[in-house]
């Protein structure tokens, strides 16, 4: 009985030190792939000088997302790189290149190991088709016209005979919060009292100048329960305070 008792505990101190080892081992582990990650993810600091040297990382590949108006080739042109530039040389005068472009309204830049440069476009989009001695030009919420042209992209926007800063900045708006509505909208103008008119497909709205997008979605609310009645407003007039008047095809 002593002697089995005996070579129990033997075999229980034995075990002791075989259980450390393993969780020295586990812990060097986790500190290794601990080590590695904070290497990886400083590399384009401390990594950036030496590895702009190698070959290796020349830039042979541009890709350009985003884009929707503006032409690919004209960013990659803008960007004047070519296999004598790395991807980790700095890309800050490349952001700027590209921020130059009318078009563009923000721009980031990132790499794709080995050789890729990959740039993100925001751009700049059109709200409306205006008028002007040459033909109708792209314009956007700002009400500066956009070097696209509206016969080479098929643009179906809404027409304004002028160029209306007002009217410019509430389709900027609808286009945001009511892509919906603004999807429908064909033609902006101001109304003989100055008032803004839009015209849908049909019946028209009508607003004051400072009217808000909250109060165009008090017009859609009222459009959708006419509708579900079997009725369509001829025009629905957001003039009067807190209010929307729905004028029927008979007048009433």
């Amino acid at each position: 009985m002593t002697e089995r008792h005996g070579s129990s505990v033997a075999s229980g101190s034995a075990a002791a030190p075989v259980d450390a080892a393993a969780r020295r081992r586990r812990r060097r582990r986790r500190l290794g792939i601990l080590a590695a990650l904070v290497v990886v993810g400083t590399l384009p600091w401390w990594g950036a000088v030496p590895l702009r040297r190698l070959e290796f990382f020349r830039v042979r590949r541009v890709v350009v997302e985003g884009t929707r108006y503006a032409e690919p080739t004209e960013i990659v042109s803008r960007l004047r790189v070519d296999t004598t530039v790395s991807i980790w040389d700095d890309v800050a005068p490349l952001v700027a290149r590209v921020e130059s472009h009318p078009q563009v309204r923000a721009v980031r830049i990132g790499r794709r190991l080995p050789g890729t440069l990959v740039v993100r476009i925001e751009e700049r989009l059109p709200v409306a088709l205006v008028a002007s001695p040459r033909g109708f030009a792209l314009v956007d919420a700002r009400g500066v016209t956009l070097p696209v042209d509206p016969s080479k992209v098929g643009a179906d926007l809404p027409v304004l005979a002028a160029r209306d800063t007002t009217l410019l900045r509430l389709l900027g708006s609808l286009r945001d919060s009511l892509p919906a509505l603004f999807a429908e909208v064909s033609e902006g103008r101001r109304g003989g009292r100055g008032e803004v008119v839009l015209v849908l497909p049909g019946h028209r709205l009508l607003a004051l100048p400072q009217v808000t997008v909250g109060r165009l979605a008090e017009a859609v609310a009222v459009a959708q329960d006419l509708a579900r009645r079997g009725l369509v407003a001829a025009e629905l007039d957001l003039r009067f305070r807190d209010q929307v008047v729905a004028r029927l095809p008979d007048g009433s």
